[in-house]
């Protein structure tokens, strides 16, 4: 099965994505992953995708699929696998078809005061990247990491005046790439309000498990 995650940021794509990936036994597939593995070894498209990042910039549509391409190709994909965070534009889906076939698309669906009220609880580890909600996943120890003992802290994206931006302009992105899949009939809406319990219940029960 080969499954598309939409959804804005905060929504609970990453951590519900992992979980039926879990379940479906394939890989979860995010770009932003791969964009930091890449950076991180110093490769040559990771120093091409780090001159895009230093300077603020989108990573360029025929990069991503590339390295989408590349990453697709595998042998633990034989099976399926799960997009999170790609595609993001009517043009990368454009281009996504050419090179796949994607079977369902699962469109979460929050409110915005709730998405701010998870993003703006958000906390980060400085030392491992760990993220933590004061609400739904607190440190044992407050302002530490469980995993590292690094210091947490609130990225400037996570303030509440900034998602409403972010928010904005996912809604203005990406409204034409749900009409485009929704046309398909291959898109499902996820109520992802409630607990982690309850969408990942909704969730399994979408995609037939």
């Amino acid at each position: 099965m080969r499954i598309v995650l939409l959804g804005p940021p905060g929504v609970g794509k990453g951590t519900h994505g992992d979980e039926l990936a879990k379940k479906l036994g394939i890989p979860k597939i995010s770009t932003g992953d791969i964009f930091r593995e890449e950076v991180k070894k110093d490769s040559e498209l990771g120093r091409q995708v780090k001159s895009y990042l230093d300077r603020g910039e989108l990573v360029p549509d025929e990069i991503v699929i590339q390295v989408l391409k590349e990453r697709i190709s595998k042998p633990d994909c034989q099976k399926g696998f799960i997009l999170d965070g790609f595609p993001r534009t009517l043009k990368q889906a454009e281009e996504l078809e050419k090179i796949t076939k994607i079977d369902k698309v699962i469109n979460f669906v929050a409110s915005e005061e709730t998405i701010i009220d998870r993003i703006s609880n958000r906390l980060t580890c400085k030392k491992c990247g760990a993220i933590y909600n004061l609400k739904f996943i607190p440190p044992k120890v407050p302002g530490k990491c469980d995993i590292c003992g690094g210091e947490l802290y609130q990225r400037e994206d996570q303030k509440p005046e900034v998602v409403r931006e972010r928010l904005r302009v996912y809604k203005e992105e990406t409204q034409p790439l749900i009409d485009f899949y929704r046309k398909k009939g291959i898109l499902l809406d996820l109520n992802a309000e409630g607990s982690k319990e309850e969408v990942s219940a909704r969730l399994f029960k979408l995609v037939g498990l």
